[in-house]
Parts: C-alpha cells; structure tokens; sequence
C-alpha cells in the first residue's frame, strides 16, 4: 500500500507541454465558464511557459502577473487579453447551437 508521503504532488503546469495541450485545457476551462477557474487556468499555463517571460511578453511586471493569476483575485479583461496574447491565444466567440 502506498502512503500519502510516497505520493508527488500533481503540477497541471507539466501537463500543458504543448500548445494543444494548452488549447484543450483553455477550451476546457472555457466551455465550463467559471471566471476563477480561467484565471487559475491562466496560472498554470503562465507558469508552464515561464512567468518571467510571459511577463515580459504582456507588458505586466512579474509580480503583477503573479498578483493577477493567484486564486480570488479579479484582474482586468485587459490583464486576461495580455497575458493570452503573450501566449499566442485569442478569445473567440463561438455560435451556441439549439439542441
């Protein structure tokens, strides 16, 4: 039997190697339309890219970005745009089709 100290800890940010990796998981995260689980999402995907370079790549100081991507907080629509951009994503607005 294993015991709870043989056990990793699960890290979502070395799931995300690839940009599908990443798009499934954004989609995801989209689809359920939770707010705070975007931008949880958001942090683990900064963090798999690099939070320094996705700070640079945005404009927004480290701190900043690690501030805006932390559980509970509620950052600007434009922090979410930036910090997608930086990461070659965009939001698209898709068509709900009548079941």
């Amino acid at each position: 039997m294993t015991s709870i100290k043989e056990l990793t800890n699960f890290d979502m940010a070395e799931q995300l190697r690839t940009d599908e990796d990443i798009a499934t998981y954004l989609s995801m995260v989209l689809k359920d339309g939770d707010t705070d689980e975007l931008i949880h999402a958001l942090g683990h995907i900064a963090k798999a890219r690099g939070m320094t370079q996705i700070a640079k790549d945005s404009g927004l100081g480290r701190e900043s970005l690690y501030k805006a991507l932390r559980s509970g907080s509620r950052p600007q629509f434009d922090t979410i745009v930036k910090v997608l951009k930086s990461l070659n994503f965009d939001l698209k607005a898709v068509i709900h089709t009548q079941k």
